[in-house]
């Protein structure tokens, strides 16, 4: 681990007073192994074939959660993600165990969101009633497609049935229910999205998430495209998309709360806000990070990547934590500026100056503002216009100088 000595070598002012983030707390819990690993997927996933102890895995992450609750005593949890990898894979018995473990450590809040990811080749009427009492409240299905053809291409495993199947299920056992779709695919047309697009929509209850293909290094489909095999849509084509995907789901009463993300108003997920608005999370499992605060000092965890490794760190130290780092005023405010701009309420300068010690450039923010990337809101909060997302990174970049 990083020591805050080693930190402040590299930057020496003192650390910004920590803002707790509308006092925010949550926890990731992520399971690392998948049945089949998708040439999109840069997550830190993996496939394993043969026997597997998932009990003394689960023993791992009581301990794991430990050892996090002893650095964050007395917090109250608002949200539990269980994120991967395919976390659907899990017997509903050790989501229970993990969930107590939770509970064991931190006071649970009882209104508490408690999702789990979920592809649709592990939905199952019963399974998914073992995790309904094990706790969860709430669940997000990888569906990606509703087209046959696009579906084998992203590598997923499931069929356009056994999605939609799967989204019923889900819906009958589970209130609160989302599912994934991906767009601006390789040879996808403007009007086969508004197509597909209609469809989910109809589908949906209350939340959807859409997130236009990027293609990540170290993919399958990275290599693809570096040899010119993958032809990806030309930047007017994306737009239109996206801008096709705001107007549909706005039209539908389930506009964006955030840049890929859709809800009717209370569906929103509340654990993907706290991470959006700059709250704190604990990150438990192989490859999860975490923020929190300790003795007002933000940190910057994560754990070894690689899942029997972990394990065996877990074993000897009693967490598998490899990276500790102290975010400097600028870091924090760095960081909230690309989590907080992907939101429609946007980010309060205020917060901003709080977290980074400074204040936004107003030129580069006027500047914006006049080419109608960004605009002020009634509560003073600065957010990114339909115009401006989608080149949300070249405005972060410009308000950050």
């Amino acid at each position: 681990m990083n020591s805050s000595a080693t930190i402040l070598a590299k930057d020496a002012r003192p650390l910004a007073p920590q803002v707790s983030g509308e006092g925010l707390f949550g926890v990731y819990v992520h399971w690392p192994f998948c049945a089949a690993k998708c040439p999109y997927c840069d997550f830190n996933s993996h496939v394993h074939r043969g026997p597997f102890d998932e009990a003394g895995f689960v023993d791992a992450y009581r301990a794991e959660i430990a050892h996090f609750g002893s650095l964050k005593p007395g917090e109250t949890v608002r949200s539990i993600f269980f994120g991967g990898g395919t976390p659907s894979l899990m017997d509903p018995s050790s989501v229970e165990a993990i969930l107590d473990a939770i509970a064991g450590q931190w006071t649970v809040h009882p209104d508490a969101e408690i999702t789990l990811e979920a592809n649709p080749t592990s939905v199952e009427a019963n399974r998914f009633r073992g995790y309904r009492a094990a706790g969860v409240n709430r669940v997000s299905l990888g569906v990606q497609s509703l087209r046959a053809e696009p579906l084998a291409a992203l590598g997923r495993v499931h069929t356009v049935e056994e999605a939609k199947l799967a989204v019923g299920i889900a819906q009958s056992i589970f209130d609160r229910s989302s599912f994934d779709l991906i767009y601006a695919r390789p040879h996808q047309t403007l009007s086969e999205w508004e197509d597909e697009l209609a469809e989910a929509i109809n589908m949906a209850v209350g939340h959807i998430s859409l997130y236009q293909l990027t293609i990540e290094q170290g993919t399958r489909y990275f290599d693809l495209y570096q040899k010119g095999k993958l032809i990806m849509p030309d930047g007017d084509l994306s737009a239109d998309m996206f801008h096709l995907t705001q107007d549909m789901t706005a039209g539908a009463g389930m506009p964006a709360y955030e840049i890929s993300n859709h809800a009717r108003p209370g569906e929103e997920s509340q654990h993907n806000l706290t991470y959006w608005r700059y709250g704190e999370y604990a990150g438990i499992g192989p490859g999860a990070h975490g923020r929190i605060t300790i003795d007002g000092v933000r940190h910057a965890t994560a754990t070894e990547k690689m899942p029997f490794k972990w394990a065996e760190l877990v074993s000897q130290n009693g967490h598998g934590a490899t990276v500790d780092d102290i975010l400097t005023w600028e870091e924090q405010g760095d960081e909230y500026l690309v989590m907080g701009l992907r939101l429609r309420e946007g980010i309060s300068p205020d917060r901003y100056r709080k977290l980074s010690g400074r204040d936004l450039d107003p030129k580069q923010a006027e500047e914006l503002i006049s080419i109608g990337f960004v605009e002020r809101l009634s509560n003073g909060n600065i957010r990114v216009t339909d115009q401006g997302w989608p080149v949300l990174d070249a405005v972060v970049a410009d308000l950050a100088m």
